[in-house]
């Protein structure tokens, strides 16, 4: 269903179980890339100093910083469908744990006849292993909610889906759901790692990679923007789709445009700030 690409398309970059493994190191800046692929991107560089030694400016943007990101969701020919919205904030956690991340994205979009109205907030520890995760969707006339509860200590998600039963999903110590990993990746991609293949919890199990495939410029409100182009595949129990992310060169490796290729064209979503 066109919506459900759009989730994919919006959540993705994202939600993958981690594995015991360490994630893999991209090659340092300069160095030999893996054959038939981009060399990695390196660490963003750090502010320069002012003058005189005056302290550098300030960083925004996750992870050193709350922040709010607001995109457009576009037609093939960039009409808009609709609009999203995405927050990070580090806060105390409820049960005393200590400092916390929290995360919600949320869609609004519509076509004639059909509305999009899609919640999902996420919590995570600040090592970005997820603590929960919940999503209320209306597509039209269906409405799904669901909530995740994550026990890394047990290797299992606990999934309930409101009025539908539960069911439990094996997981790894520091299991993450779609919304948590896509924090995780721009985090790694900061540093100048890809995160590897892994497993996403999105109800089911699914296997997703993420391919850096270079710089690339691309057009962010009408103006040209250097970014890092990676290519997301997702592989679920029967079906396989996968789409593109840029991210933009700043520390925060802010996502400033997604687009996934369906059959009646290529949908976008694009940083409106």
């Amino acid at each position: 269903m066109l919506t459900d690409s759009i989730y994919f398309l919006v959540i993705l970059a994202a939600g993958f179980a981690v594995p015991s493994a360490s994630p893999a190191t991209a090659p340092a800046p300069g160095s030999a890339a893996a054959p038939g692929s981009a060399a990695a991107p390196g660490p963003a560089a750090a502010p320069p100093r002012g003058a005189a030694g005056a302290t550098a400016p300030t960083l925004t943007g996750f992870p050193f910083a709350n922040e709010t990101l607001r995109y457009s969701v576009n037609w093939p020919m960039g009409l808009s469908l609709g609009e999203a919205h995405m927050t990070a904030a580090r806060n105390k956690s409820g049960n005393g744990a200590g400092d916390q991340w929290t995360f919600e994205f949320a869609l609004d979009a519509s076509v004639p006849g059909f509305a999009v109205a899609d919640r999902y907030h996420a919590s995570a520890s600040l090592d970005l292993c997820s603590a929960t995760f919940e999503k209320e969707i209306t597509h039209g006339s269906r409405k799904t909610h669901e909530r995740i509860a994550f026990d890394g200590h047990a290797g299992v998600a606990r999934r309930e889906t409101l009025g539908a039963g539960k069911s439990d999903v094996p997981i790894s110590q520091c299991g993450r759901d779609a919304l948590t990993f896509l924090y995780f990746a721009r985090r790694e991609l900061g540093q100048g790692r890809v995160p590897p293949q892994e497993d996403v919890v999105l109800g089911a199990k699914y296997q997703a990679r993420l391919e850096y495939t270079g710089e690339q410029t691309i057009k962010v409100r009408n103006k040209p923007s250097v970014t890092d182009r990676v290519v997301v595949t997702m592989r679920g129990p029967a079906s396989e789709t996968s789409f593109e992310m840029f991210f933009a060169r700043d520390p925060a490796r802010t996502p400033l445009l997604i687009r996934v290729p369906l059959s009646l064209g290529v949908f976008s979503m694009e940083l409106s700030r």
